[in-house]
C-alpha cells in the first residue's frame, strides 16, 4: 500500500553527490522525502516541481511516485541560450541585479524588463532569469565575496555623466564624492525618496566636474566579533523545556525577553542555564516607553545590558519593535533618538564584554504611518532608513528584523492574497533591511516564525489572514525560509519564532510554535533538513 509522505525532511538527502537535474530527468519518490528536500537536493525550486507534474498539494506524495525534475541545464554560470539572442540563468546565493549584470555584460535595467521585475530588490535563490540578447555567452567573473567595490574614490563623471550605485553607498556619501547636492541627484533621477537607491543603479551626476572628488571621513563601525560562524539557528522560548528537540534542529541559540526597569538589577540566571545546557543565549531587553520618555534613563539602561554582557549574555537585542507607540514613546519615535540610546548601550556592552554580540532593535514590520500617524507609528521602510542615515552602524554587529506574517512560501515574491506589500514576503523584508545599510551589516530575525492554528481552533480576527495555514505549511516554510537564510550571505542569525509558547488567545502566541499540540514538531524536521541537526 502506497505512503503518504508528509512533512519530514531528512539531511541524507542533501548529500553531496546529488547531481543537478537536467531536462526531461526522472526522479522516484524515497521513503523520507518530501517535495521541499527534493528540490533542495536537484536545485530546482518546490513550484517548479508542482507544475512539472501537475501536482496541487506539495504534501501529497508517495513512496516510488516518479516526478519530473523541471530545469533547463546549462548550470548556474553556463546560462543556457534561448531562440533570439537571450539565455537563461539561476540565481546563485549572494547574486543581486547589479552583480548579474556586470557579470553578463547587461544594464539592470534591461534584466528588468526582459524579467518583468518591478522591483530590484526582490530576488531570491533558484530564481531563473532571462539574459537579454546581447549579454555574454560566457558570463564574466565577478568577485561576491570580501570587501564591496570602495565608493570613497569613483571616477567622477563629467558634468551630466554617469555613476553605478556601489554596496555602502548613500545618496548623501554620492553627493559628498561628487561635489553636489542629494537634492540634485535626486531632481536628476526624478527620485521622490533619497532612502531607496539600490546597488547597481545608474544615477546622473549633474553638473559635477572633471576633479577627484574628495571623501568625507565616515565613523568606522566597529567589526563584529571575531570567530563567529557565517549563519546559525537558535529559537525564542518561554520556559526552555525541550532543549534535545532543539539541538536535533539544529539550533545552536536560545533567545529570551528581558523586561527592564530603572533600578533593576542583571541577573545571569538564564544566561548559565543556556550555557550549562550547550547553547548560546540571546537576551532581548526592553522596557516600558514611559520610562525612556525624552531621553530619560538611557544611561541606566545601557549599564543594564553592559552588565549582561559582563555576565556571559552571548547577544543583546538592544530594545525591541521602537517603530511603534506600544514599544516606544508617543510623538518620539524617531531613528535619530534611538540610535542614542544604541550608542550608549554597545559602548557599555563592548567595554563589559568585546565578544558579545549587539544587535539593533527589530523593528515592527508595518505599512501603517498613514492611518495612525507618525506620531504613532513609523512604517518600518522609513524607520530603517533612518536608522542608516543616523549612523546606527558605528554601534551594531547586525541588523535586527522581524517577519512573522508570511502566508505564503518565503521563495516567493509576488502572490500574497493580502497586497504586494514588501512586508508580505521573506525577500522583500532582507533586501530592503539589508540595502538599507549598503550592505554593510549583516540582518539577525530575532523573530521569524508563521502562525498556523492547527490543533488549537479558530484564531482571533485580527490574526485571521492566517486562518489557512497548515502545521505541515508551517514547518515547509521554516525549513525553506532557513535554507535561504544560510545561503543568501545576508543573515548571519535566524531565531524561530517560537519553540515553546502556550498562550493561545488575543495574541495568539502558541500558533506561532513549532512544538505542535501533543508534542510533535514537524518543523524540527524541516530545519534539520537544512542544518543537518546537532
Amino acid at each position: 500500500m502506497k505512503k503518504l509522505v508528509i512533512v519530514l525532511l531528512v539531511v541524507s538527502l542533501l548529500a553531496p553527490f546529488a547531481a543537478p537535474a537536467y531536462a526531461d530527468t526522472v526522479y522516484t519518490v524515497q521513503r523520507g522525502d518530501t517535495l521541499f528536500s527534493i528540490a533542495l537536493r536537484f536545485g530546482v525550486t518546490v513550484p517548479a516541481i508542482l507544475n512539472a507534474n501537475g501536482l496541487t498539494n506539495p504534501n501529497l506524495i508517495f513512496v516510488g511516485q516518479r516526478l519530473t525534475i523541471p530545469t533547463g541545464g546549462g548550470g548556474a554560470n553556463n546560462p543556457s541560450p534561448n531562440p533570439g539572442g537571450s539565455s537563461t540563468y539561476v540565481v546563485q546565493p549572494g547574486d543581486y541585479l547589479g552583480l548579474i549584470a556586470r557579470r553578463f555584460g547587461v544594464t539592470v535595467a534591461a534584466l528588468l524588463s526582459a524579467n518583468n521585475i518591478s522591483n530590484p530588490n526582490l530576488l531570491f535563490v533558484g530564481q531563473v532569469l532571462t539574459i537579454p540578447g546581447g549579454g555574454a555567452t560566457n558570463p564574466t567573473p565577478v568577485p561576491t565575496s570580501g570587501n564591496p567595490p570602495p565608493t570613497s574614490t569613483p571616477a567622477p563623471p563629467a558634468s551630466g555623466g554617469k555613476y553605478t550605485v556601489q554596496r555602502g553607498d548613500t545618496l548623501s556619501a554620492i553627493a559628498r564624492q561628487f561635489g553636489v547636492t542629494v537634492a540634485a541627484i535626486m531632481s536628476a533621477n526624478g527620485l521622490t525618496n533619497p532612502n531607496l537607491i539600490f546597488v547597481g543603479q545608474l544615477l546622473t551626476i549633474p553638473g559635477a566636474g572633471g576633479s577627484q572628488p574628495t571623501a568625507t571621513p565616515v565613523p568606522t563601525s566597529a567589526p563584529p566579533p571575531a570567530g563567529q560562524p557565517s549563519w546559525e539557528l537558535g529559537g525564542q522560548v518561554n520556559d526552555f523545556s525541550q532543549p534535545d528537540k532543539m539541538k536535533y534542529a539544529g539550533m545552536f541559540w536560545v533567545k529570551r525577553q528581558v523586561k527592564w526597569t530603572p533600578g533593576a538589577v542583571a541577573d545571569g540566571g538564564w544566561i548559565t542555564n543556556a550555557h550549562n545546557q550547550g547553547f548560546k543565549i540571546l537576551l532581548s531587553v526592553l522596557g516600558a516607553p514611559a520610562d525612556i520618555a525624552n531621553g530619560a534613563n538611557y544611561d541606566a539602561y545601557a549599564a543594564y545590558v553592559g552588565e549582561l554582557a559582563r555576565l556571559g549574555a552571548d547577544a543583546i537585542e538592544v530594545w525591541n519593535e521602537m517603530n511603534i507607540d506600544r514599544e516606544w514613546p508617543a510623538g518620539q519615535i524617531n531613528p535619530v533618538s534611538y540610535t542614542d540610546l544604541l550608542k550608549r548601550s554597545y559602548q557599555q556592552i563592548k567595554a563589559k564584554n568585546p565578544n558579545t554580540l549587539v544587535i539593533s532593535g527589530a523593528l515592527a514590520p508595518t505599512g501603517a504611518e498613514g492611518a495612525f500617524g507618525l506620531d504613532h507609528v513609523w512604517n518600518d521602510s522609513r524607520y530603517i532608513s533612518g536608522l542608516a542615515a543616523a549612523g546606527a552602524a558605528a554601534y551594531m554587529d547586525c541588523i535586527g528584523i522581524h517577519y512573522n506574517e508570511g502566508i505564503i512560501s518565503p521563495t516567493a515574491t509576488s502572490g500574497d492574497p493580502r497586497d504586494n506589500y514588501f512586508t508580505r514576503y521573506y525577500a522583500g523584508m532582507v533586501n530592503t533591511y539589508y540595502n538599507a545599510f549598503g550592505g554593510a551589516k549583516k540582518l539577525c530575525f530575532t523573530e521569524l516564525g508563521y502562525l498556523s492554528p492547527e490543533g488549537y481552533g479558530p484564531l482571533p480576527g485580527s490574526f485571521g489572514w492566517a486562518g489557512n495555514t497548515s502545521a505541515a505549511e508551517q514547518a515547509q516554510w521554516l525549513g525553506e525560509a532557513a535554507n535561504l537564510s544560510k545561503n543568501s550571505g545576508k543573515v548571519r542569525l535566524q531565531i524561530v519564532f517560537n519553540v515553546d509558547f502556550t498562550l493561545y488567545g488575543d495574541d495568539p502566541q502558541a500558533g506561532y510554535a513549532i512544538l505542535r499540540p501533543g508534542g510533535l514538531c514537524p518543523a524540527c524536521d524541516s530545519l534539520r533538513a537544512v542544518t543537518g541537526g546537532r
